[in-house]
């Protein structure tokens, strides 16, 4: 059993997944990588859960890459390193993915929360990109996701100097949604999965690729990406179960078909 990655299931439809190396502050070495992304695929393909929360836990969630590990890879290594294939599927999981920041989340770390879908960050947490400071620049999506999510000129200041910025200005910036109390960032979280997995699990992954098509495409092909996935969705039980429960004034109770 994979002691990287802890994989609860505190509640119907929520999966909570744990970063686990606590001595060495969670940090993201291939091992970890690979049974991240084998633990989301996982639950891709298990229709009983809705939403997943990522989490390093209460001290800290990852406080970047394995540098040992970097050390010892020449440049024909890098060039054949299975990380970049990982980063991939970890970024192509299709269900809502939350993540719970404590602590720091710094370069691969950093990263990674900013593959999840909604941040939500403790108070004490810290965020930044120091590869600078290795001579080297993030590797993992951090100067195109950071900038997508803060704009040009804060992305800059992060990644040229290596500075780290805090849950406010995270927040302020866009980068996160919401500041909660260290000790509750978990627990908000989750509820916040809890909230999102009620929903149809059909409407929840058209509106996460639609959402993302914004980063990707031009604004006349996300329109033209977000109208077909409207379109698709009247043709589903779940648009039927959701104009019926609403005219009912009852829940919905979604089957994702």
């Amino acid at each position: 059993m994979s002691t990287l990655i802890i994989d609860e299931r505190p509640e119907e439809r929520i999966a909570i997944l744990t970063l686990n190396r606590p001595d060495v502050r969670n940090a993201l070495n291939t091992a970890i990588l690979k049974e991240l992304a084998t633990a989301l695929e996982q639950i891709a393909e298990n229709d009983d859960l809705g939403a997943v929360v990522l989490t390093g836990g209460d001290e800290v969630f990852a406080a970047g890459a394995d540098v040992k590990e970097m050390a010892a890879l020449n440049t024909l290594g890098i060039h054949r390193d299975a990380r970049p294939g990982y980063w991939r599927r970890i970024a192509e999981f299709p269900k809502p993915l939350i993540a719970a920041v404590n602590g720091y989340a710094l370069g691969g770390g950093c990263e990674l929360a900013l593959h999840a879908d909604v941040i939500i960050a403790g108070e004490g947490s810290h965020f930044g990109l120091p590869e600078i400071n290795l001579g080297i620049i993030p590797g993992a999506g951090g100067t195109q996701r950071l900038t997508r999510a803060v704009g040009k000129s804060l992305a800059m200041k992060m990644i040229l100097s290596g500075e780290f910025i805090g849950p406010k200005t995270a927040m302020a910036s866009g980068l996160a949604a919401e500041v909660t109390p260290a000790d509750k960032t978990i627990f908000r979280a989750t509820e916040l999965a809890r909230i999102i997995a009620s929903k149809s699990p059909v409407a929840l992954e058209m509106a996460k690729q639609s959402v993302l098509k914004a980063f990707e495409t031009p604004l006349r092909d996300g329109l033209d990406f977000e109208r077909r996935s409207f379109t698709i969705l009247t043709a589903t039980q779940d648009r039927e179960e959701g104009i019926a429960a609403f005219l009912e004034k009852r829940k919905p109770v979604f089957k994702g078909r």
